[in-house]
């Protein structure tokens, strides 16, 4: 390995990218915790839309994977709530549904989700518009 893949691989390391994971499943959490924890990213959760907006706004997550039917406040609400606080508008937001009519994903967007997935998860399209969304967040 080159001197240059070595610095790269340790810098990379010091700045995992960190996922805000907002799902009530425990299931769904812990396999994509532990998915995208082997792909190299910090990830804090949280199982419902109360703790995923406090969570947001303490831990500072460079993106948030948002579940939309949540007990209590949902994912509408929360990302609604995110994208008009200061401090927390610029983190982007993945809306994850099993809803998949047009509607719900035109809804989506219109509350300030920057992306939205369909569940069942499809892991390799997921991670592929994670990384998206981190490099068009990455300062220039």
């Amino acid at each position: 390995m080159s001197q240059q893949r070595i610095y790269e691989f340790f810098h990379w390391e010091k700045q995992m990218p960190k996922i805000l994971l907002v799902e009530d499943n425990e299931m769904n959490r812990d396999m994509l915790t532990r998915r995208l924890q082997r792909r190299g990213y910090q990830i804090v959760s949280a199982g419902d839309g109360e703790q995923g907006l406090s969570l947001a706004r303490a831990a500072a997550p460079d993106l948030i994977l948002m579940d939309i039917t949540l007990p209590g406040m949902d994912g509408w609400e929360v990302a609604r709530l995110l994208k008009a606080d200061q401090r927390t508008r610029r983190i982007p937001i993945i809306a994850l549904t099993a809803r998949v009519l047009l509607t719900d994903q035109a809804k989506a967007f219109e509350v300030g989700c920057d992306d939205y997935d369909t569940k069942p998860i499809d892991f390799g399209r997921l991670t592929e518009k994670i990384g998206s969304l981190l490099v068009e967040k990455k300062p220039l």
